[in-house]
C-alpha cells in the first residue's frame, strides 16, 4: 500500500518530467527545421521551448552564426526558471551559466529542480542594482568574454546594462517597453528598489524604449539586429562579430506588443489598447538617457 501511494503521489512530477522531455524534443526538431531557412530576419527563426515568446529560436539561430568561445550565459529576472531565455541553451546546447532573481523562494525552487544537478548552473538570490551587479556576477566566477547576457527585470533594465563592465557578452538580449515607442531614448528614472507592481498599479510603467537600448548599445560597442515578434525583447551582437548580420535602426527593429497586461487599481486586467494604457500613466516621468531630461509621459501623447 505504501509503495502504491508513493507512486501515486509521484505521478505529477513524473508527468512534468515527461512533458519537459517532449518540449525539448520539439525544440530540437524546430531547430533542425530552421537550418533550412536562409533569411536575414531573425523573426523567421522564432520558436518557443522555455522562453516566454519565440526567443528560444532566435537565440539558437544567433549562437549558430556567432563564433562563441565560452559557452557561458548570465540571465537575471528568471523567477523560478521554468520560463526563461537560457534554459534551452542549458539543456539543449549544454551551456553553463548564472541565473539571478530577487526572490529567495524562486532560487530555492531552482536549486531543488533536477536541472540543478544535471547541468552546470548557479542560481543566486540577489536584487540587482547598479552598485552590486558586477560583484554578484564576479563572485560567481564569471568574468570577461561570455556567450550571452539576458536582462529582463521589468524596471531598471537600461541602468543595469549600462553599469555592467565585468563581462563582455557576445550576444545581449534586453527587454524593452513598446509603450515608449521607437524614437525617444527614454527609460524610467533609476530607483535602486524599483518594483513594477508597487510603483504603479497599472503594471505597465517599467523599463526602457528600444531607442534608449540602441543608444546604449552603440556606446558599448553593440549592434541591434532585431526584436522578437511579441515586441518586448531586443537582440544585440557585439560589433566585432556582427559583420554577417543586417544591422537595424530602432524604427526597423521595433515591434508593437499586442499582449495586454495593464491592470485596474484592484489588480484586474483591463484589456485596453496602448493609447488608453499611456493615459493611465500620463503623469509619471521618463528620463531621456541622452540629455538626462525628465519628461512626463503626457508630453509624449
Amino acid at each position: 500500500m505504501k509503495n502504491k501511494l508513493r507512486k501515486f503521489f509521484s505521478l505529477p512530477r513524473t508527468i512534468t518530467t515527461k512533458l519537459t522531455h517532449i518540449q525539448e524534443a520539439l525544440g530540437r526538431i524546430e531547430k533542425r527545421q530552421n537550418e533550412n531557412i536562409n533569411s536575414k530576419k531573425i523573426n523567421d527563426y522564432e520558436f518557443k521551448v522555455f522562453s516566454q515568446w519565440g526567443d528560444d529560436g532566435i537565440i539558437q539561430h544567433l549562437v549558430e552564426k556567432v563564433d562563441i568561445e565560452n559557452d557561458i550565459f548570465v540571465e537575471f529576472g528568471v523567477e523560478n526558471y521554468t520560463e526563461s531565455n537560457t534554459r534551452f541553451l542549458l539543456q539543449n546546447n549544454n551551456w553553463r551559466g548564472l541565473v539571478l532573481d530577487g526572490s529567495e523562494e524562486n532560487i530555492s525552487f531552482i536549486k531543488n529542480d533536477p536541472i540543478y544537478w544535471k547541468h552546470n548552473l548557479k542560481a543566486e538570490h540577489a536584487f540587482v542594482t547598479v552598485d552590486n551587479i558586477n560583484d554578484v556576477i564576479s563572485k560567481n566566477g564569471i568574468n570577461g568574454d561570455i556567450g550571452l547576457l539576458s536582462i529582463d527585470i521589468d524596471g531598471n533594465d537600461f541602468w543595469i546594462w549600462n553599469a555592467i563592465d565585468s563581462i563582455s557578452p557576445r550576444i545581449v538580449v534586453c527587454e524593452y517597453n513598446s509603450h515608449f515607442g521607437d524614437t525617444l531614448k527614454v527609460s524610467i528614472p533609476y530607483e535602486p528598489s524599483f518594483s513594477r507592481s508597487v510603483k504603479h498599479f497599472s503594471n505597465i510603467y517599467y523599463g526602457t524604449s528600444i531607442s534608449a537600448l540602441d543608444f546604449l548599445a552603440n556606446k558599448k560597442g553593440y549592434s541591434l539586429v532585431g526584436s522578437n515578434l511579441a515586441g518586448n525583447n531586443a537582440f544585440f551582437i557585439r560589433n566585432d562579430l556582427s559583420s554577417s548580420f543586417e544591422v537595424l535602426t530602432p524604427k526597423q527593429a521595433y515591434k508593437i506588443s499586442n499582449f495586454r497586461e495593464a491592470r485596474k487599481e484592484n489588480g484586474e486586467l483591463v484589456f485596453t489598447d496602448m493609447e488608453k494604457n499611456l493615459e493611465m500613466i500620463s503623469d509619471l516621468e521618463l528620463q531621456d538617457v541622452e540629455t538626462e531630461e525628465l519628461i512626463k509621459i503626457k508630453q509624449l501623447l
